[in-house]
């Protein structure tokens, strides 16, 4: 029987990342995921420990209940922290290159190739996202601690068109699941908001979101992981399968490379906006890191727990067989006295 719980090495993950030194630390002690779980009864364990007494036993329900969906939060925080670490940096420079032009401070030839190389650095880490970000930093470098969603229209489905045709009742379906069973009723009495509402509810159930955008204008939403299905295959009733165009992006570092004075002011207010809400998503991330990291903390194993597997441990040590010899050194791989100290400091 394997042991269940395992420490997992974070370190270098978070460095560099924004967090604090803490957390890093509690980081670290997130329990990978379980590898074999025991599935007998109570009755049959016990007499499987009876008839060999020098085996581990497993490691207890909460650390298996912490393992998945919360090592996901917090690789998707720690990724999250350093991409938009690295965002940052570009943009500040980027900030300090356009600065420098509007003030005059530097050779305008030269101001000017910097600008281009600092936008054009910019861009590159901005199209690497999807694979360097954690799946946690949207297109436009939000972060709220869930997986990063793709914004899309569907060409010819707009509010006023469905509002000028009401009442109707649109059945919506994706890769053929949904129909009639998924459908919104538009009717004439409805406000834009409650139309979009509308078709919300009735695409939920398939893993898309609508709203209005700031605009007014119909816009939906799927997870990044579900967009390369849901562009080619979302239809809609008395229409069948619809075409999809992304929401492109408000940041566009290729604008921001020069002009006239005006022109390179209006770069430097969009390089400031887009630094505002890095900050944010940098805050949002570390938050997301701290949480998951108590929640670590609040999920040790219990104390009766404890103790008997310290009992079976001492059980082991004092036998010399072949089990009792492979149980230990199963047990202590990758286990450093960094790593022990690290845990009774959380006594």
């Amino acid at each position: 029987m394997a042991i269940d719980t395992t420490l997992r090495s974070n370190a270098g993950a978070i460095a560099g990342s924004g967090a604090g030194t803490a957390v890093a630390n509690l980081a670290r002690l997130v329990p990978a995921r379980s590898v074999e779980r025991a599935e007998t009864s109570t009755d049959s364990k016990d007499t499987a420990v009876a008839a060999r007494p020098a085996q581990l036993r497993a490691g207890s329900a909460s650390a298996g209940a912490i393992g998945g969906e919360l090592q996901d939060q917090v690789a998707r925080a720690q990724q999250a922290l350093d991409y938009l670490d690295q965002v940052a940096g570009q943009l500040e420079s980027l900030k300090g290159e356009l600065s420098a032009k509007l003030s005059g401070s530097r050779n305008p030839q030269r101001s000017s190739q910097h600008i281009d190389n600092a936008a054009r650095q910019l861009s590159t880490t901005l199209a690497a996202r999807k694979s360097t970000a954690g799946g946690g930093v949207d297109a436009n470098l939000n972060f709220d601690g869930q997986p990063a969603r793709q914004r899309f229209r569907v060409r010819g489905l707009d509010i006023d068109s469905l509002q000028q045709n009401a009442p109707q009742t649109l059945a919506f379906s994706v890769a053929g699941a949904g129909g009639p069973n998924l459908a919104a009723t538009i009717t004439s009495d409805q406000s834009s908001g409650e139309a979009a509402r509308a078709i919300d509810r009735a695409l939920a159930p398939l893993g898309v979101h609508a709203s209005l955008d700031r605009n007014g204008g119909l816009v939906f939403s799927t997870a990044e992981a579900n967009w390369p299905v849901v562009k080619d295959s979302i239809a809609v009733s008395g229409r069948g399968r619809v075409a999809t165009e992304e929401v492109p992006a408000d940041l566009a570092p290729q604008q921001w490379t020069g002009g006239n004075a005006d022109a390179l002011r209006q770069s430097l207010r969009e390089v400031v906006q887009a630094l505002e809400r890095v900050r944010r998503s940098q805050d949002a991330a570390s938050t997301a890191l701290s949480s998951a990291s108590a929640q670590v903390v609040d999920a040790t194993t219990p104390p009766p727990q404890v103790e008997l597997a310290a009992e079976d441990f001492a059980s082991a040590a004092n036998n010399t067989n072949y089990d009792s010899l492979l149980s230990l050194t199963s047990a202590l791989v990758g286990v450093s006295r960094e790593r022990v100290l690290a845990l009774l400091g959380l006594r």
